[in-house]
């Protein structure tokens, strides 16, 4: 079961479908700080570097199934939002372009929720068009990784097409009655460290592969909300930046001041440090073998923050393989 991968990134949604018995035989990925991370986790790919607009398609092979989330920060509340007026909002079209002339049996797109915003509805059901015209049958859902094995409220639009000449429709699987929460995930691990002089890594000296965390100071924004979630909470979705990243569930909940001013409780303020790039891996559902190859520490928040939840991806990736692969 061949996989074609788009916007690779650090290829969560890959190892969720490895995990699920497909095999990822080529990907694109245009950002030179993720090269190293790929392809030292999955050396047997070939990666293309360049941008997927300038890519003709008669260089991808053919596959089963294409999976990719393309850019996101044109549909973030928290980006840019210009959406199909961004060029990185219009790279979904270049991922209609590819899906179209390859025609695999399968496709999976993700991206934020903020793609279903009311101004975003006649780009994201053009997009919903266009699939359907490229000769599938489209499903999509807003799901929540929580409801899929990942200690994280986490919430992503999945589209899902299955070729028509298949007559098959992809149904979403049903959330799990269990949702898993920070001790789940990142109990075990101690004694982080702090980045080096400049956010640098620590490298060879961490005795847990990437277990460190950004310094430096907390802006106003990040102040104006409660950044901590308790041990018996799942996290708080993991962003992109790691000076956005979550604190530590040791440390206590932030005092509220006054509307959009809150403080770190007072004779605890030692207590409140960023999550780990380990740590945002594990609520990522990323193995602690998954190495995130970076220089600057922000590249290595900036790979997990942007990556699809393995353990999402898997749980797709299986009722995929049920509908389309079981025979």
């Amino acid at each position: 079961m061949k996989l074609v991968s788009l916007f690779a990134g650090a290829g969560g949604l890959d190892l969720g479908f490895e995990k699920a018995g497909f095999n990822t035989i080529w990907a694109d990925e245009y950002d030179k700080t993720i090269w190293e991370t790929f392809q030292i986790n999955f050396p047997y790919a070939v990666l293309d570097k360049r941008s997927i607009t300038e890519i003709d398609t008669t260089e991808i092979p053919n596959c089963d199934g294409i999976i990719g989330g393309p850019p996101c920060q044109s549909w973030s509340e928290a980006g840019s939002q210009k959406g199909i007026n961004d060029k990185r909002g219009q790279l979904f079209f270049d991922y209609i372009r590819v899906l179209k002339e390859k025609q695999p049996k399968f496709f999976l797109a993700e991206n934020v929720a903020g793609i279903l915003q009311p101004k975003h509805a006649d780009a994201f059901n053009n997009f919903i068009h266009l699939f359907q015209k490229a000769g599938y049958n489209v499903s999509w859902k807003l799901l929540d990784a929580n409801d899929y094995n990942v200690p994280e409220t986490r919430l992503r639009v999945i589209i899902v097409g299955y070729r028509k000449d298949l007559n098959k429709i992809f149904s979403f699987p049903k959330p799990l009655d269990y949702k898993p929460v920070l001790k789940d995930a990142i109990w075990d691990l101690r004694m982080a460290l702090p980045a080096k002089e400049g956010n640098k890594t620590n490298g060879d000296d961490l005795k847990v592969a990437n277990h460190e965390y950004m310094t430096g100071a907390f802006s106003t924004i990040y102040m104006s909300r409660n950044r901590v979630r308790s041990w018996d909470e799942p996290s708080f979705t993991i962003q992109a930046g790691g000076r956005h990243a979550p604190i530590h569930p040791k440390a206590p909940k932030m005092r509220f001041i006054s509307q959009n001013k809150r403080i770190f409780e007072p004779g605890y303020e030692a207590e409140y440090r960023r999550l780990s790039v380990r740590e945002c891996a594990r609520i990522q559902t990323f193995p602690d073998d998954f190495i995130f190859k970076y220089i600057n520490i922000s590249d290595g928040y900036k790979m997990i923050g942007n990556a699809v939840p393995v353990n999402l991806a898997y749980y797709i990736a299986m009722q995929i393989k049920k509908d389309l692969f079981s025979e």
